[in-house]
């Protein structure tokens, strides 16, 4: 009869690197920049699809320049739902309560009150798309395509409000991950460094000091130069 696995061996193995969020937050610095991207390249030609009062003249145009905007900034709103949420919980684990009282980034730490609320609906919104893009699986193939497109469009509408608040709360988020991850890489001691660490901790302990020389003159301390942050 086989030995029934033990309990380590019935789990997956825990990842090791608490900072693994780190590495996303390139991505979503790209992503809010792209965000805003789309919303300025839209403004700069928007006016000249309406009257003087801000009235569409050229409707047709207009709307497609909307979509245009939208689909682009669903693309990168599609990031912050893959990988906001990891880097969000990160930065609150590495933030302490002076970094929202002052400091570098008390301002972008307070930006991110609402992200939540943001995020969470946001993906709302996909898992939406996901279950009618399910159910149209088995429609005919120029059933699908016209109604994959419409769908599209309607997500992308209804997405750009929470792209339009990710592109405030995104760069927030994006600087201050960045700023708690430089902080923490600062404060912990290399790889390299850790085992030349330890083993100057474990000797000290039981080193032995040889008595000074009588006839060796005494040498006042120096100063112990000062940490630049």
């Amino acid at each position: 009869m086989p030995t029934p696995p033990g309990p380590h061996e019935t789990q997956p193995p825990a990842s090791t690197d608490h900072l693994a969020w780190r590495r996303h937050i390139p991505a979503l610095a790209s992503a809010a920049a792209g965000i805003r991207q789309a919303s300025d390249a839209w403004d700069a030609v928007s006016d000249s699809f309406c009257d003087a009062d801000g009235w569409p003249t050229y409707e047709e145009e207009y709307a497609e320049g909307k979509a245009t905007r939208d689909a682009e900034a669903w693309k990168h709103v599609e990031v912050f739902l893959a990988h906001g949420p990891e880097v969000l919980a990160g930065v609150r684990a590495a933030a302490n309560g002076a970094d929202y009282v002052e400091g570098p980034i008390s301002d972008d730490l307070r930006r991110l009150r609402g992200i939540d609320t943001t995020l969470a609906r946001a993906g709302q919104i996909q898992h939406e798309w996901d279950q009618i893009m399910a159910l149209m699986e088995g429609s005919q193939p120029g059933s699908l395509e016209l109604y994959e497109s419409r769908a599209k469009e309607i997500r992308n509408a209804e997405g750009w409000h929470y792209a339009d608040e990710l592109s405030f709360q995104g760069p927030a988020l994006a600087r201050a991950a960045d700023y708690l991850a430089n902080r923490m890489s600062t404060d912990q001691p290399s790889r390299t460094d850790r085992p030349e660490v330890a083993l100057s901790r474990s000797t000290s302990g039981n080193r032995v000091v040889a008595p000074a020389s009588p006839s060796a003159p005494v040498v006042p301390n120096s100063p112990v130069p000062r940490r630049s942050r």
